[in-house]
């Protein structure tokens, strides 16, 4: 080949190389935070029940679009071991429950009939390409509209009726694998032969996206339930690290650890997000902020179907530190794949368009702060919180400071702050919009800030201005 063809051609590649965005990551300056395509981020989004790969009735597309309208920049989708039946916890329509023969996982179809919800039973030891070419395509047409994508590897069975729905159990198979109780599936001495089988998806899940930089790695979804065991989840890390070893790529690595609050001990080194579900904000976050990790609440449920709780609960723990939270919207199923469906009462959560505009105008609000220089700080707040209300707030001392009051109609905050000129202003957590702005000039010492009147809570943000 001519030399100056190839010094070309290796330009051009060199080129290529470089413009390909490296995958999301820890922020290199607060660890508590991302960094994604360049910018410090915090992912916040209201998304549907982890079904739109593995359920073919779901339109994706349409999926992906009401997320970027809405301003959502994360989404969470299971791998397809794991479904679930109409019943499954009274969710109607729910998404992780595809119609009989429209289900689709990482293993082919064999030849033999006889899967538990329509067509033939599954070969353990085939993949389905039809699958990953859908994989492949909803990471992809995520990054498009900068949407984050948690890939959620593996879930416990709560149930028997939902283990009998599993391609590994061994009704289900035509390996002869998997013939085991729900709670020794993910264990590492009584699964039955599933363990390679497990190890092989991961293996082969990792491989296919190795190229997208929107994506991190859930080993488990609520490994606490179900028999699933500590150090099973390890044997995963390792397996992803070791794949992503060969590959030279990188991705994050996520564990779930509890419902509510637990406090992390000895985490796995390549673990960089943990992740909790109806989680309390404050504490949540305090427990495990030394761990210089980000700490998500990337589940909610069981508070009503309004929008007042998951609005509160996403604020607060953002506010706490949190650099992940996701509601679980039920208002996305086929049919409405653009987050309209109306909640039956029982519905054991929330979500709706109206919240989705409510927790843009949180992800607008922290994305509005230099927040990697912040650290969760209620230090400065020295009085005016109204009865019966909370305060949770972010701060630089001396530079910025991000306050949420829920609770209450008016607050009057006194603020130990260093003197200087400040800008104060009160936004609405529903609209968006700044009810009341001032600027005021500190001579040091405690200052205060009077809100104007609201429902239910509202934000500060407060930045130096001299």
């Amino acid at each position: 080949m001519n030399r100056s063809i190839a010094a070309t051609l290796l330009v051009a590649a060199s080129s290529v190389f470089a413009a390909s965005p490296a995958p999301l990551a820890l922020h290199p300056d607060n660890p508590h935070y991302f960094q994604f395509r360049g910018q410090p981020a915090v992912l916040i989004t209201s998304a549907e029940h982890y079904g739109a790969v593995l359920n073919l009735d779901f339109n994706y597309l349409k999926y992906l679009d009401a997320l970027k309208r809405d301003g959502m920049n994360l989404t969470r989708t299971f791998s397809g071991a794991y479904c679930e039946d109409s019943a499954a916890f009274n969710i109607a329509s729910n998404t992780l429950a595809p119609a009989p023969g429209r289900f689709i996982c990482p293993w082919a179809r064999s030849d033999t009939p006889g899967y538990a919800n329509g067509g033939n039973k599954f070969d353990l030891a085939r993949w389905d390409e039809g699958y990953f070419k859908r994989l492949r395509d909803f990471v992809g047409q995520a990054a498009q509209r900068g949407v984050v994508v948690e890939m959620n590897l593996f879930c416990p069975f709560y149930k028997d009726s939902m283990w009998r729905l599993s391609p590994m159990n061994a009704l289900n198979n035509v390996n002869g694998l998997g013939g085991v109780a729900r709670t020794n599936v993910y264990t590492l001495d009584r699964h039955g032969g599933l363990l390679a089988v497990q190890e092989a998806m991961t293996r082969k899940i990792v491989s296919e996206l190795k190229d997208f930089d929107n994506l991190y790695y859930e080993v488990c979804n609520e490994p606490y339930f179900g028999g699933v065991t500590m150090e099973w989840q390890r044997r995963i890390v390792d397996v992803i690290v070791q794949t992503e070893k060969e590959l030279g790529v990188r991705h994050l690595i996520s564990l779930n650890i509890a419902n509510k609050s637990k406090k992390v001990e000895d985490p796995h080194p390549a673990v960089s997000i943990f992740n909790f579900h109806y989680a309390s904000p404050p504490v949540t976050v305090a427990m495990n902020y030394g761990l210089n990790k980000v700490i998500g609440d990337n589940e909610t449920g069981f508070k009503g179907t309004g929008d007042r709780h998951y609005r509160m609960e996403g604020w607060e723990f953002t506010l706490a530190g949190g650099g992940l939270y996701n509601n679980l919207d039920y208002s996305f199923t086929v049919g409405h794949e653009d987050g309209t469906f109306t909640l039956p009462p029982k519905q054991p959560g929330g979500g709706s368009p109206a919240l989705r505009r409510q927790l843009k105008v949180l992800r607008d609000f922290i994305h509005s702060f230099d927040f990697v220089r912040m650290k969760p700080d209620n230090s400065f707040i020295k009085g005016g919180v109204p009865d019966g209300a909370r305060a949770t707030a972010l701060a630089e001392p001396g530079r910025q400071y991000a306050v949420y009051v829920f609770g209450g109609t008016h607050a009057t905050l006194a603020l130990d702050i260093p003197a200087g000129e400040y800008r104060a202003e009160w936004v609405n957590t529903r609209t968006g919009k700044t009810d009341k702005a001032e600027t005021v000039k500190h001579a040091g010492g405690n200052s205060t800030f009077a809100s104007p009147p609201y429902a239910e809570d509202i934000a500060l943000r407060l930045r130096r201005t001299r």
